[in-house]
C-alpha cells in the first residue's frame, strides 16, 4: 500500500500496559517503531520480559508519567516521532465512582499536554484510546458512531466524552491535524504465546481476569454484580473483542491516517455482538474444563445494562475485522494465567 507520508516512530503513552503491550507487538511486526512511555501505575515488569521474549528486543522505554511537562518535552525533542497512540489513562469505571478527581486530573491533563506538544513539533497524527462508556445506556441497540450520547453513568466514562471533545476542537482549530478515536468495547485475552496478557494490580476491577484468577484459586469465587438486568439470563451483556483483534486496528487506523488530510473520525471496535456474563463464564469453563465458583451480588453503580456495537464503519473504512471467538480469547486469557503461576 502507498502512504502519502510515512510514519515509523510512534509515541505509545501506556504502551506497558494491556492494550498497549500487545498494539506495540502488532506495530513492530508491522515495521513500525513504537516508543513506549509508561509509568507502571497499572502494569506490571513481567510485561516487559514478554515483550522482549516475543519480538525478540525491549523497544525503546521511557518509565515516565504523562502528565510531566519537562519529561514528555525532553522525550519529544529526543525520539521525534511522527505519530501518538494515546492509551495511558485511569480505566476503572468503579474507581472513577469513588476517585473521581483523580480520574478528571490525570485522564484530562495528560491529553492536553500531548496535545500541546504535538502542536508545538509538528506531530500531526494521533490514535486515541476511546470508549463504549461514552453511550451511556443507549436507547437502541447495536450502537453506531452516530448514536447520541447519554449522559455518561461514570467519571471515567465522562473523562472519555471530554477527551474526545477536546481532540475534536483541536481538529478544527488545526485544519492540519488527524485523529482517529477508537470506541472499544470490551477487550479480553490475551497473546496466543501466553506471554503477555491483562495482570492488574491487586483486586481485578475487569471481568476475564477475575475469572482466571478465580479459576487459578488465588480468589475465592467470582461475584457477578445484578442478575436482575432485562436480558436473556439477568445479568449485563458486553461486547467482548480479544485484545490482539484491537491491537491490529491500531495498525490499521495509522496506515489509514497516512492518506488522509485533517479530519478527526471515529470508529466502534467491538464483535458486533453482545454477551452476558454468565455466557462468559460459562464459554470459560468450557475452554479451561473448570467450574467456576460464583455468586450474585448487587448492581456495581455505574454499570450500564447492555451494550453492543455496531462495527460496519471500522469495517469498511479501517479495512479491519475481528478474526478471534470469545472462546480463543478465554482459552488464550487462561494460558496467560496459567503462565504466571500461583
Amino acid at each position: 500500500m502507498y502512504f502519502r507520508r510515512k510514519m515509523r516512530k510512534i509515541l505509545v503513552t501506556g504502551g506497558a500496559g494491556f492494550i498497549g503491550s500487545h498494539t506495540v507487538t502488532e506495530l513492530t511486526q508491522a515495521g513500525f517503531t513504537p516508543v513506549i512511555v509508561d509509568n507502571f501505575s497499572n502494569t506490571d515488569e513481567r510485561i516487559l520480559d514478554g515483550l522482549q521474549s516475543i519480538l525478540g528486543k525491549l523497544p525503546v522505554l521511557y518509565r515516565e508519567d504523562c502528565t510531566d511537562r519537562a519529561v514528555m518535552e525532553k522525550i519529544f525533542i529526543t525520539e521525534k516521532p511522527d505519530a501518538v497512540i494515546h492509551f495511558a489513562a485511569f480505566k476503572a469505571v468503579g474507581e472513577s465512582v469513588e476517585q473521581p478527581l483523580k480520574y478528571y486530573r490525570n485522564n484530562l491533563d495528560s491529553l492536553l499536554l500531548l496535545l500541546e506538544l504535538m502542536t508545538k513539533y509538528s506531530v500531526r497524527d494521533l490514535v486515541f484510546s476511546s470508549s463504549c462508556t461514552v453511550y451511556g445506556q443507549p436507547d437502541e441497540l447495536p450502537v453506531t458512531e452516530k448514536t447520541l450520547q447519554k449522559e455518561a453513568t461514570s467519571p471515567y466514562g465522562y473523562s472519555k466524552q471530554v477527551c474526545e471533545r477536546i481532540i475534536t476542537d483541536h481538529c478544527i482549530s488545526d485544519p492540519k491535524f488527524r485523529a482517529v478515536l477508537l470506541r472499544y468495547f470490551n477487550p479480553i485475552g490475551a497473546h496466543h504465546s501466553g506471554k503477555i496478557g491483562e495482570l492488574p494490580f491487586g483486586i481485578p476491577g475487569n471481568l476475564v481476569p477475575y475469572i482466571t484468577q478465580t479459576g487459578a484459586g488465588l480468589r475465592e469465587k467470582l461475584t457477578i454484580h445484578g442478575n436482575d438486568y432485562d436480558t436473556i439470563d439477568g445479568t449485563c451483556i458486553r461486547d467482548f473483542i480479544h485484545v490482539t483483534d484491537l491491537a491490529k486496528a491500531h495498525v490499521k487506523s495509522l496506515e489509514w491516517l497516512a492518506n488522509q488530510e485533517g479530519l478527526c473520525e471515529i470508529f466502534n471496535l467491538g464483535q458486533g455482538l453482545g454477551n452476558t456474563v454468565l455466557e462468559v463464564v460459562n464459554a470459560f469453563e468450557k475452554v479451561s474444563g473448570k467450574k467456576l465458583p460464583y455468586s450474585i451480588g448487587p448492581r456495581r453503580t455505574g454499570d450500564v445494562e447492555k451494550v453492543w456495537a455496531d462495527v460496519a464503519k471500522s469495517n469498511q473504512m479501517l479495512g479491519w475485522k475481528t478474526e478471534l471467538s470469545l472462546e480463543q480469547a478465554l482459552d488464550d486469557a487462561w494460558r496467560w494465567q496459567q503462565s504466571l503461576g500461583n
